[in-house]
């Protein structure tokens, strides 16, 4: 039986990727490490100048096609041109990876507050941005990845799609874990399911499950999340290459449906 090598069954030379998010901490460790498997990028962040900065970097440190589009995703109609603009300048499309969020702040007004003070109105952005638009993104693109030949679609997910928080993490912070972002993303994770069966066999739909990642958060949570997680240590941005590397690639060519958990074993509990 003939078989492919690893090397091969990972190299998209020749495949576009379609990444929100793209200027982030994580989205930007993403669109390196697809880059450095010859994924040319089309990377969609709300932020202007830092979607063209990190466009620019990809360009010139991995030789391959790499085109910003600024864009905010919680405007239905430029949502639904994005495909239009992909197919435009880079003809076609293979990979799309919804990695943005909306993951607010501590002084974002009824964000990070107890459940009494959380907002509808931050309720309603959260789930714009972090579940209606990767939905519309999706079917926006759905005939692009069906067309590819090697369609994939790759959802960020979180822990707290799939447990409960500990109040005691946060105890004495000015750190919270709001209903909204909670629930997006455990809606993002059931749409992920849907989406399989209803893409396949053409294209494939999985999640990536994220654990807390290191941001110079307080010690006194710092510690206390270390103490829950078995690897004893918070996520980096490095830990997600591979997981990416994987459900893009033929690593994954039989794999859908599927939520890869990258947390140090903190939902193992």
């Amino acid at each position: 039986m003939n078989t492919r090598s690893l090397r091969t069954l990972m190299n998209l030379k020749g495949r576009v990727v379609l990444l929100t998010g793209a200027a982030g901490h994580i989205g930007a460790t993403m669109a390196e490490s697809l880059a450095e498997l010859g994924a040319d990028l089309a990377l969609l962040d709300v932020a202007q100048d830092a979607c063209r900065e990190t466009a620019g970097q990809m360009r010139s440190k991995f030789g391959i096609r790499s085109i910003p589009l600024p864009i905010d995703l919680a405007d239905e109609n430029t949502v639904r041109a994005v495909p239009r603009l992909v197919m435009d300048q880079m003809g076609r499309l293979d990979i799309l990876i919804n990695n943005a969020a909306l993951v607010g702040t501590s002084e974002m007004k009824g964000w990070a507050a107890p459940l009494s003070e959380q907002s509808a109105d931050t309720w309603r952005l959260a789930l714009e941005v972090n579940l209606t638009a990767p939905f519309v993104l999706t079917q926006a693109c759905a005939p692009m990845l069906t067309a590819s030949g090697h369609g994939s679609v790759i959802n960020i997910g979180s822990i707290y799609g799939i447990v409960g928080p500990d109040k005691s993490l946060y105890a004495g912070t000015t750190l919270g874990n709001p209903a909204a972002y909670a629930a997006s993303k455990g809606g993002l994770l059931q749409l992920t399911r849907w989406l399989a069966t209803m893409l396949a066999p053409d294209v494939r739909v999985n999640a990536i499950t994220v654990g807390g990642v290191w941001r110079n958060q307080p010690e006194e949570f710092h510690q206390r999340y270390r103490e829950k997680t078995p690897l004893n240590r918070m996520a980096v941005e490095e830990d997600l290459k591979g997981a990416v590397a994987f459900l893009a690639s033929d690593l994954s060519a039989y794999v859908t449906g599927h939520n890869l958990v990258v947390d140090g074993g903190w939902t193992i509990w």
